[in-house]
């Protein structure tokens, strides 16, 4: 106990701070290897693999597979995931939508959380205390520079999952008409629904690799026998895009009622244009709005300078040769 009390004295008055900070650092540096790393000895995995009768599938095949479950962090489920249901739903749809299909994503998102939230923590700790605690700091400005850090770096991963997610929908919603006149084009030579697909998948996958990705998945999942209407209501729901639901709403109804999936995708085809010309268009006239203060702050002040400074300077002269 002395020598602990005489090792606080030393590091003054944030000293058990400090022993926090460094033991949540020396948890992370030692954690994160192990959980992440999670390599698997080769003859073990050839073992298993011929216990089960498990073949390797194509680099194609593996690229679009969701991953099997991480065995070192299940004895850390209950709190790397929400135990509401609800909760735990909606951050799985949106690392869905961001094209994060691991089933253990939820637990490395919240794990990268508590990680980042940690370091950050003790990065803030370390800042406070090399350049800030010379000087008279209020509680405050203690807590800004301690708590702050480690809130931002909280909340990174769920800006850096929400930016991708909106990238990723808006790659989808670019490529999206043209992947329907590609398709209606495949279907008028002769081809089935899912040829098409998967001829489409091919072709746009250097454009838009995340659209091209969904189309493989609906494809890989019609050929392992489910129905495709749930398949193509799960794709809506993977992209989070209002064209892309519109579009299963067409194809389900087509093959309800027995109506050309040809003639059905003309027309949406057409209006995906349509609209994809429309959004430009809003682009461009919101751009005379976005440009309004920007041109007052660079042409308003030069302008003045320019007509309004030689009249200044005259009065000053004026006063100067009229002084004492």
């Amino acid at each position: 106990m002395k020598v602990t009390s005489q090792m606080f004295d030393f590091l003054g008055p944030f000293g058990p701070l400090i022993a926090v900070g460094t033991l949540g650092l020396l948890m992370i540096l030692i954690t994160v290897p192990i959980l992440l790393k999670g390599r698997q000895d080769p003859l073990d995995k050839l073992k298993k693999a011929s216990r089960s009768g498990v073949v390797e599938q194509p680099d194609q095949k593996k690229r679009l597979r969701t991953g099997s479950r991480n065995e070192k962090l299940d004895k850390y489920a209950n709190f790397l995931e929400p135990q509401d249901e609800k909760a735990y739903s909606q951050i799985k749809l949106t690392l869905l939508q961001a094209g994060y299909r691991h089933r253990d994503a939820v637990r490395f998102f919240h794990f990268a959380q508590m990680a980042l939230g940690i370091g950050f923590l003790v990065l803030g700790v370390i800042y406070f205390l090399l350049f800030q605690s010379d000087g008279e700091t209020s509680t405050q400005q203690v807590v800004l520079y301690i708590l702050g850090p480690g809130g931002v770096g909280y909340m990174l991963p769920k800006y850096w999952v929400t930016k991708r997610q909106q990238q990723r929908q808006e790659e989808i919603t670019d490529g999206f008409p043209d992947s329907l006149d590609m398709m209606l084009v495949c279907i008028e030579a002769g081809q089935s629904m899912d040829q098409s697909i998967i001829r489409v998948a091919g072709e746009i996958r250097a454009s838009y690799p995340a659209l091209a990705e969904e189309y493989e998945i609906v494809a890989q999942q019609v050929k392992a026998g489910r129905d495709k209407p749930s398949v193509l209501n799960e794709m809506a729901e993977r992209c989070g895009v209002p064209d892309i639901s519109s579009f299963v709403t067409v194809l389900v109804q087509s093959q309800t009622f027995g109506t050309s999936i040809a003639d059905a995708l003309r027309v949406y085809a057409g209006e995906m244009r349509d609209k994809r010309v429309m959004r430009a268009e809003e682009k461009a006239n919101k751009l005379p709005t976005k440009m309004t203060l920007a041109t007052m702050m660079l042409t308003v002040p030069p302008l003045l300078i320019i007509l309004v400074g030689p009249s200044i300077l005259g009065i000053m002269k004026l006063f100067a040769m009229g002084g004492p």
